[in-house]
């Protein structure tokens, strides 16, 4: 029997709980729980063409009548963003806005690992070899989503942190260091919901995606993955090389949910205990980009 369950989220900022609101949630539901969508599901998911368009369109200037509900539908706070909303020259424009440096503030605390997004966090102290669980019941491998580099992070950490479409969607580096290498993995582009995660797919191991590994002073070598996933048109790298900064911007999603994985070597960081706690009990946790999400051992 299929899932129905509402997404349940807890807000950092204020310590309640609440009930995602989710763009498209009887398609989802329609598309990754119902029987009958299978042919249509392999069409629309794995193959990137329809993305391809949705990326093309929202691209163009004919999406910009799109901006002005899409921020008041989904709640989005005008006041933060860097530039005035009739200066986005398409949907695509508005959706990859900067924001103001000052709504975002962040630790300079170098034992500080921050958020390298706004989105919903789930986090794993402690991986079952190479297996973490978001999902009850959907068990996900590091293993087959990093698959040249996995050995090193055995046994160690991960965050995942969870873009839905009312959010920023630039990325930026949770800590200081030097990118040492970086790949493209090209896959499907499934839905990276909660609703799709339950069902079937192996978003991790089977969608579109980038990694790059950053040698840090204390955290050992990071992993940062980004996740493609349904109607996103690109993951676009701005800094791809080099000596990087916290909070450094490393890229942007085009439009559609998305999806960031942190995975770190084992005994390198120890997350913060409201994302243990909230993760625990199967609650992910809505963080801004900053905010802190974990301290290095022994700091």
């Amino acid at each position: 029997m299929a899932d129905t369950a509402p997404i349940r989220v807890v807000d950092r900022d204020t310590g309640t709980e609440f009930e995602e609101v989710i763009l498209g949630e009887k398609y989802i539901r329609w598309a990754y729980q119902d029987s009958t969508s299978n042919v249509l599901e392999r069409l629309l998911f794995r193959s990137t063409i329809v993305s391809k368009i949705m990326g093309l369109w929202y691209d163009s200037a004919l999406s910009r009548g799109k901006i002005a509900p899409a921020i008041k539908d989904l709640g989005i706070d005008e006041t933060e963003f860097l530039e005035t909303t009739d200066s986005f020259k398409s949907f695509n424009d508005f959706f990859i806005r900067h924001l103001k440096p000052e709504s975002r503030p962040f630790s300079t605390d170098d034992n500080d690992i921050v958020s390298p997004a706004d989105g919903r966090v789930l986090v794993f102290p402690s991986l079952q070899q190479d297996i973490f669980v978001p999902v009850k019941g959907s068990r996900f491998s590091i293993h087959k989503m990093l698959p040249d580099v996995s050995d090193r992070y055995v046994n160690g950490a991960l965050a995942i942190v969870r873009l839905c479409p009312a959010d920023y969607h630039r990325y930026h580096f949770p800590c200081a260091g030097r990118i040492t290498d970086s790949k493209d993995i090209s896959g499907a582009l499934h839905s990276v919901n909660p609703i799709a995660l339950g069902s079937g797919p192996d978003v991790f191991g089977e969608n579109k995606r980038s990694y790059t590994l950053m040698d840090t002073e204390n955290a050992g070598t990071v992993c940062f993955v980004e996740v493609g996933a349904f109607g996103v048109g690109s993951i676009v790298n701005t800094q791809s090389s080099g000596e990087v900064g916290k909070m450094d911007e490393k890229g942007y999603f085009k439009f559609g949910g998305s999806t960031i994985v942190l995975v770190f070597e084992a005994g390198k960081v120890n997350f913060s205990q409201d994302l243990i706690d909230n993760s625990a009990a199967g609650k992910e946790t809505l963080v801004k980009v900053g905010q802190t999400i974990a301290r290095i051992s022994g700091a």
